[in-house]
């Protein structure tokens, strides 16, 4: 399997976590991102689906429209 590189942006937060991370968690991160997109294209589904699946996962571990709110206007 050849490699390629990619550029995701994300929040600052985020990418701090991602690069103090070991090399292993960077990995393991990596591999998830890879075995999710390959998921993703093999069952296409419509953006809206996704995000409503996101949304509700997302309300199920406590966040709430005005947590939600709040780190929209973070910038």
């Amino acid at each position: 399997m050849s490699i390629a590189t990619i550029t995701i942006p994300l929040d600052t937060q985020t990418a701090r976590i991602y690069t103090s991370a070991p090399a292993e968690d960077q990995r393991k991160v990596r591999l998830l991102l890879s075995l999710w997109l390959q998921e993703f294209a093999s069952t296409p589904r419509p953006i809206q689906e996704v995000m409503d699946e996101i949304s509700e996962k997302a309300q199920a571990r406590g966040l709430t429209p005005e947590i939600l709110e709040s780190l929209l206007n973070e910038n």
